[in-house]
């Protein structure tokens, strides 16, 4: 039968320990909160009383809920108060030196069954319990933040913590109301091992001039869903934190280059801009500690906040291709007001895109999204063709045909024929290189990728792909294009998998490799980053939607054109792939979907 903890102490009371603090006694249990000072005492009191009364203004939390949680909170200097409490839980900075003098200090001060527990995201469990006499007796309890909010907890044991102990904490996790992971030590642990690679890679691709602070967030809100940007999330977390993290995981974790903290992040941690803790980091604050943007004049590295003025007129688009891809775009442009020219190869398919497209407004209709006569005047723009020749007077052509090289080139080199002088020319490519379509044609300065995300009508986001070649007009031009349609075009070089792809598959690839390594199940690694990071999909299940020959092959192009260790694609991806697991298209990926 699982212990039954009554009391609890909790060593350091910045905004994590306050904040477990909080979940102890919102639950029933009497905590003793210590920390070394009185003026820290007294931040850490302020800050559970300001967590607690913004609960009761959102009326999460009753007035007398929250006195008798603070009733139950003793507050302390120093460790000598947690002599009786059945369970010490430290959350002090992640500095090993320091964790480990708290422990030898803990295991004189308390009883000899007090279970000692460390909520460290990134240090070695194991090198923590040997400043113990009892390390079998120390484990890690990884709460996230906010922890009063979030639903995961990561049970991190030892080789020697006892099975009686791991049992007990899970029990006291489900008791908190908590979604815990049981899991062995090692570097990171299962969320911060996948995000901080994710976020390494966002500030390299920032510190590159690939792309802005805005697009890249942008890119990964809209493109993935996700809660926040990776540079808004960095600045949340901490510079100095993320720095601590991404140091201690590359030494730890064998030295992955993905975890190896790019230079532009310890620059920035020397400087003193640390994020909203300081209020200046990627972006600058209304004052330390606020969540309120402000425009700043010199953000680290900023790379141009606008486009060039000399955005073309557009007033008729043509669109080629008959798949879902350009039956979308097709239902985007026209419900916009663009005149659209649709040419697809022949009168058959020709018929399917203009039933497919009237399919699609009408659903628009049904859901209350488009008035009936909307529909209609969208369908009187549009204009069906089987021939290239119809583009002759055009401002704009999209391509969205088959993601072949030569069949791309091909119709570049015919556009270039046809379209009048001008005419922005922009392929849907997700994958290949939109310099090598460009130079099938004599005006590569008008040739832009309008990366388009399935489906078109419902994605809001537009990555906007500019070659070394392409003009600031024809950039301005997509940008501008991307707003009339209501989407956020975000802007970035010609590389292999954009933004998007190039920092989401990485991170599925990391998640397919720790599962072969048998570090945990697929199920706790999508628990650990739905319940822990607010993903809207663990990378497990969003493999099977994607399908893994989809994601095996952007994985292969992004490491075939980086190089970089890292990316190599997980051979258990690859067997997967070869033994015909591909997914929910197959009903067999990660999971079995047979039963769906």
């Amino acid at each position: 039968m699982a212990r039954e903890f009554s009391t609890v102490g909790v060593v350091g009371l910045g905004t994590m320990g306050a904040g477990i603090v909080e979940v102890f006694a919102r639950n029933g249990i009497d905590v003793v909160a210590v920390e070394i000072s009185a003026p820290a005492l007294e931040r850490g009191r302020a800050t559970l009383k300001g967590s607690t009364d913004r609960a009761v203004a959102k009326g999460k939390l009753a007035e007398a809920d929250r006195d008798a949680l603070h009733e139950r909170v003793h507050f302390a200097v120093g460790l000598d108060a947690l002599h009786s409490v059945d369970l010490v839980i430290e959350a002090v900075p992640e500095h090993l030196d320091l964790k480990q003098r708290i422990f030898a200090e803990l295991d004189r001060v308390c009883r000899p069954d007090t279970i000692l527990a460390t909520n460290t995201s990134s240090l070695s469990v194991t090198e923590i319990s040997v400043a113990t006499s009892r390390p079998n007796q120390v484990i890690g309890i990884h709460f996230f933040n906010p922890a009063p909010v979030m639903k995961l907890v990561e049970v991190v044991r030892t080789v020697v913590t006892a099975p009686e102990v791991v049992a007990d904490v899970e029990a006291l996790c489900a008791r908190l109301g908590k979604v815990d992971v049981t899991i062995n030590d090692r570097a990171g642990f299962i969320a911060n091992a996948l995000l901080f690679g994710y976020l390494n890679h966002a500030v390299g691709m920032f510190e590159s001039h690939y792309a802005t602070r805005e697009d890249i967030d942008a890119a990964m809100k809209l493109g993935c869903g996700l809660p926040m940007g990776p540079l808004a999330l960095m600045d949340l977390i901490g510079l100095d934190t993320a720095y601590e993290i991404l140091d201690t995981m590359y030494r730890r974790g064998g030295r992955d280059r993905r975890h190896a903290p790019v230079p532009l992040l310890k620059q920035m941690v020397t400087a003193g801009l640390l994020g909203r803790k300081s209020g200046r980091g990627f972006y600058t604050y209304e004052r330390p500690g606020s969540p309120v943007v402000v425009p700043d004049e010199a953000t680290p590295l900023a790379t141009e906040s606008a486009l060039a003025d000399g955005a073309r007129a557009i007033a008729k688009v043509g669109v080629v291709g008959s798949g879902t891809m350009a039956t979308g775009i097709i239902d985007v442009f026209a419900k916009a007001g663009y005149e659209v020219v649709s040419v697809t190869r022949g009168a058959e398919k020709s018929a399917k895109v203009c039933e497919a497209v009237k399919t699609s407004l009408n659903k628009g209709v049904v859901r209350g999204k488009l008035a009936e006569a909307d529909r209609d005047a969208a369908l009187g723009r549009i204009s069906w063709s089987a021939t290239l020749d119809h583009l002759a007077d055009v401002d704009l052509v999209v391509e969205a045909v088959v993601e072949e090289l030569s069949v791309k080139k091909a119709l570049f080199a015919s556009l270039d024929e046809i379209c009048k002088p001008g005419v922005v020319l922009a392929t849907t490519t997700s994958s290949l290189p939109v310099i090598d379509v460009a130079m099938a044609t004599q005006r590569p300065a008008d040739v832009v990728g309008l990366h388009f995300f399935n489906p078109a009508p419902v994605m809001p986001l537009v990555e906007v792909v500019r070659t070394i070649r392409t003009s600031p007009e024809a950039t301005a031009t997509a940008r501008a294009v991307c707003a009339a349609l209501g989407k956020t075009g975000v802007v970035c070089g010609d590389r292999s998998g954009f933004i998007v792809n190039a920092l989401l598959f990485p991170y599925l690839n990391d998640a397919v490799k720790m599962l072969e390594a048998s570090y945990s199940t697929a199920d706790d690694i999508d628990h650990a980053m739905k319940l822990g990071c607010g993903y809207p999909m663990g990378p497990f299940e969003l493999l099977d939607v994607v399908g893994l020959d989809v994601s095996l092959a952007i994985q292969r192009e992004l490491y075939l054109e980086l190089r970089e260790p890292g990316f190599a694609p997980a051979p258990l991806l690859e067997h997967l792939v070869t033994a015909g697991y591909l997914g929910r298209k197959t009903r067999r990926g990660f999971r079995d979907h047979s039963h769906r």
